[in-house]
């Protein structure tokens, strides 16, 4: 109902939907760019999501289009650093760690692990910690259920094989 008050110019259903998508989605933008750059790579979204709101034909698919919508500008983002990073000739002494993680939750630690691919972080999180099924996410990242499939087989294997070299220390 906010989605469709919201494309009427109702500012306060407006403010409540991005409200109400906002902790979710800086969680899976946390988990697919890394909690540093998460808040600019959120706001992006939020605006993209306020000026193509009216565009959005099925109300009831507001949740995907989203996420689909936080995806692209998270690869974006990706994408801009990994070019920065190639072109950068600072020493690598001088690259800023990774945030720490509080050990509470294993998957979240691994999540930001460089060995996993941002695309199978994506479906990891989606799936997982957004809870969405291999279709809706197959519907979010717009790529084939098949596809989805393997990359999470990928990804859940990554993490199989740090928890086992995680272990032996």
């Amino acid at each position: 109902m906010w989605v469709l008050r919201a494309q009427c110019d109702d500012r306060e259903a407006l403010e409540l939907l991005l409200q109400h998508v906002q902790p979710s989605l800086h969680r899976y933008l946390c988990g697919l760019i890394g909690p540093t750059d998460a808040d600019d790579v959120l706001q992006e979204v939020l605006v993209l999501v306020f000026r193509k709101l009216t565009w959005l034909e099925f109300p009831e698919l507001f949740r995907p289009w989203v996420f689909r919508i936080a995806s692209r500008a998270a690869f974006r983002h990706l994408k801009r650093e990994r070019r920065r990073f190639v072109h950068d000739d600072a020493p690598l002494e001088s690259v800023p760690a990774p945030d720490a993680r509080p050990p509470g939750d294993l998957f979240q630690q691994l999540e930001n692990d460089t060995t996993i691919s941002p695309a199978s972080r994506a479906v990891l999180v989606l799936h997982f910690q957004e809870e969405m099924s291999l279709q809706d996410v197959a519907a979010v990242l717009e790529i084939p259920l098949g596809t989805v499939k393997s990359r999470l087989a990928y990804g859940l294997t990554t993490l199989r094989k740090q928890l086992g070299t995680r272990r032996s220390f």
